[in-house]
């Protein structure tokens, strides 16, 4: 394995950084969004499977009232 000066290796950081492409404000805010509204989608659909599955294994086994 070659050998790289900490120099040389900031120096290719920097250049690497110079090619990313960062989102607009827009993209970030309509992303945060989607991340929300999809964490709240998965949040009802695991309480309503909750919910079945509790039903469901009270029936068979007979628990509760």
């Amino acid at each position: 394995m070659a050998k790289v000066s900490p120099f040389k290796f900031l120096q290719e950081v920097r250049t690497e950084s110079q090619k990313v492409t960062w989102p607009s404000r827009r993209e970030t805010a309509i992303t945060t969004a989607m991340v929300f509204v999809m964490s709240a989608m998965a949040a009802i659909f695991f309480l309503i499977a909750d919910q079945i599955i509790r039903f469901a294994v009270t029936f068979v086994l007979g628990v509760g009232s």
